[in-house]
């Protein structure tokens, strides 16, 4: 490698023929990453991804020092396992990949809310292995409240839906079901109806399993995103009319509002950057078994607020963790972004 050259990072995101064949950075939604990049001395290219013209990409990778990768596990229709694939030999290869798949099948799937249910920011949560086991354990938990029912991997809402009993003194007979996806109504079931709904989850390629979390009440209260590169928060993003946000009584719920950004000191926040910054991302780290070094150079962990303590101090409960396609983010996190990758780059070179 010609030692003189610019460090160079591939920035992966997807996109169709006509757009791999422009490759032009100012029509991205990464134009002010490019820049950023450019200004550090570092070139970045863009790596317009599809499983049409993977092989066009693994050649392109073979020539750069790092790649940064923005792909949602379903995108367009297609699972990401060819993309998985390649970059498992990019990285073999020696080049830098963020986020690597490995890490992301640790960090970036709802299985990790069953992993850290009993850390300081875990909920009530059980892992369901089959459409038998649901019918059986399902009935009994919405006895003590409503419950959230998550597919093993999705973006978007897709795949998670709040169940609770219609008629409280009626058991599961009515069920009030939400999907979380956009312009999903509420809608009023049985349980056998519930479980023809959730058998694609449970099929092999769906992951062949779901994620039961307890409802948290304060949902009204909106959800609250921390903008991670590496160990460090690099800013934060508080949204007030969520998915799932209850609705009134006797109407449709709101629609999903708009997720406001802020920097990384923002006042109200710094409990939880102090948290995560001296004690949660290590605890997360180790429980998942993800070395420090293989963390993301840019993640988000969605947090619901929880049931305060005794003294009224904040409790925030982890909601679910991005990895795969983490987009738009605060500006905040470029500059931190470019000198973790610039890094990451130089020390692969060295």
């Amino acid at each position: 490698m010609d030692a003189r050259r610019l460090p160079t990072v591939a920035l992966l995101y997807p996109g169709d023929r006509a757009a791999r064949d422009r490759a032009d950075p100012t029509e991205s939604r990464f134009a002010a990453l490019f820049t950023a990049f450019a200004a550090a001395g570092v070139h970045a290219v863009p790596a317009v991804y599809h499983d049409d013209f993977a092989d066009e990409v693994a050649a392109q990778l073979r020539g750069v020092d790092g790649v940064q990768v923005w792909c949602n596990p379903i995108e367009g229709g297609r699972p990401r396992h060819r993309l998985d694939a390649l970059l498992r030999e990019a990285a073999q290869a020696g080049v830098f990949v963020s986020t690597h798949p490995d890490t992301i099948l640790r960090l970036g799937t709802k299985d990790v809310l069953v992993d850290t249910r009993d850390l300081p920011f875990g909920s009530d949560v059980h892992r369901v292995n089959s459409l038998d086991q649901l019918e059986l354990e399902l009935p009994e938990r919405l006895r003590d409240g409503a419950r959230v029912l998550k597919q093993h991997r999705g973006h978007s809402g897709n795949g998670v839906w709040r169940v609770e009993q219609a008629h409280p003194d009626a058991g599961t007979a009515v069920l009030r079901v939400r999907h979380a996806q956009r312009g999903s109504d509420e809608e009023l079931i049985d349980l056998p109806t519930l479980l023809r709904r959730m058998a694609p989850y449970f099929e092999p390629v769906a992951g062949g399993h779901m994620i039961d979390q307890a409802w948290q009440p304060r949902l009204a209260e909106g959800m609250v995103r921390a903008y991670l590169v590496g160990d460090r928060v690099a800013g934060f993003g508080h949204q007030a009319v969520n998915a799932l946000y209850p609705a009134a009584p006797g109407q449709p719920a709101p629609p999903t509002g708009p997720r406001l950004y802020h920097g990384p000191d923002l006042p109200e926040f710094q409990l939880l950057r102090h948290m995560l910054e001296s004690q949660w991302i290590e605890l997360l780290r180790e429980r998942v078994g993800v070395a420090r070094e293989r963390l993301p150079l840019l993640w988000d962990c969605d947090f619901m607020f929880g049931e305060r303590d005794a003294g009224g101090s904040e409790r925030y409960v982890l909601c679910e963790i991005n990895v795969s396609s983490v987009s738009p983010f605060p500006p905040s996190a470029i500059p931190v972004l470019v000198d973790a990758v610039k890094a990451q780059l130089a020390a692969a070179r060295a």
